[in-house]
Formats: C-alpha cells, structure tokens, sequence
C-alpha cells in the first residue's frame, strides 16, 4: 500500500473516531455516568474508603474468599485397618499414611480397603 493511500485510510478512520467521540460526548447516559463517577469518587476520599471495602459492602453474596465466610471444615472419620497377616492395625483419618501406602503397594487397593474394620 503506497504512503498516500496509507494516509488517506488512516485519516478517514480518524474522522469516524472524531465522529462516534462526538456522539458519545452529547450522550445524556454518559453524561449521567460521568456525574455518578465523580460523585462516587468524591465520596470515597470524603469517608476514607476503597473500592474493595465499597464492593463488600455491596455485595449481597460475599465471595468464598473472605474469612468471614468459610464454614469449618467437616472432620475426618478415623479409619481404622487390620492386616489380617501379621494382626497390625493402622488408625487413619486419611489415605496418605506410611503403612497404608506399603500395604496397597504390596497387596491391592481393593485387597486393603476390604481390611477396613
């Protein structure tokens, strides 16, 4: 594409632009949100608060983020296992136990979690 028709493209996309800029700038909306944003914006440095502390006041559905609103945890049941073998007993509230480990590596998942008591 040659410079001037380069130029001639650019400078018709700038007269669109110049032309929606203009539009929007009469656009009583974007009047009424330009008011709403100072007014809000003035507020927050009169009273000393963020945007953040704003949205959780809004929100009516706090997200899981906040401490505030975890519920606690569910405990673990103790799982307890019996080596019908060698008669060894293992207490578990989870999978990740030493013993356990060994004795699914060396019999089955399945074999083991039928020792489950």
């Amino acid at each position: 594409m040659s410079k001037l028709a380069e130029f001639k493209a650019l400078e018709a996309q700038l007269a669109a632009q110049l032309k929606q800029l203009d539009a929007l700038k009469n656009d009583d909306k974007l009047k009424r949100e330009i008011e709403f944003e100072e007014k809000l914006r003035n507020l927050m440095r009169q009273y000393d608060v963020g945007l953040r502390e704003i949205i959780s006041i809004l929100d009516l559905q706090p997200s899981r983020t906040t401490p505030t609103s975890q519920a606690p945890r569910r405990q673990r049941h103790v799982k307890v296992y019996k080596n019908p073998e060698t008669g060894e007993v293992v207490e578990t509230k989870g999978g990740n136990h030493k013993i356990l480990k060994a004795w699914k590596e060396k019999h089955g998942a399945e074999k083991v979690e039928g020792w489950l008591q």
